[in-house]
């Protein structure tokens, strides 16, 4: 049964020396599955566009994430560690395909509150774009 949540995203990205963050502060749920964690939230958007929902899939055995945006520009971001994958992001001009390559993925899930932090680059055309870490934190409500 999914579980109200109190739920900050703070994401940062890295290429040579430029670093930009992004944070976000919501309310969402979280769901245990047999074989994962499920937070839900939106993310909302600079307007005319609509709130995009995402659905972000914490693997138990700390070797998957799994990021879904589904809205305008839906995407799939799976990030394995040590593994790279090809993902499909939604943009405003169309597709683009990307490499995503995971570095880290840790959980530090309570029963009330916790943490989850993961870190992937990302490649286009086999160049890389960018060197990002993702931290989730929690509180049920």
């Amino acid at each position: 049964m999914a579980k109200k949540t109190l739920i900050k995203v703070t994401g940062t990205q890295r290429l040579g020396r430029d670093k930009d963050k992004i944070e976000l502060t919501t309310v969402g749920t979280m769901e245990e599955k047999p074989n994962s964690y499920v937070f839900c939230y939106n993310e909302e958007q600079e307007p005319p566009l609509r709130p995009v929902q995402a659905t972000l899939t914490v693997f138990k055995d700390e070797k998957r994430v799994e990021i879904l945006r589904s809205g305008d520009n839906g995407s799939l971001l799976i990030i394995e560690r040590a593994k790279r994958n090809l993902c499909s992001y939604g943009t405003p001009y169309g597709e683009l395909l990307m490499g995503i390559y995971g570095k880290s993925i840790e959980n530090r899930i309570g029963e009330k509150q916790g943490t989850v932090t993961f870190g992937y680059d990302i490649d286009v055309n086999g160049a890389l774009t960018s060197q990002n870490e993702v931290k989730l934190e929690y509180k049920i409500h």
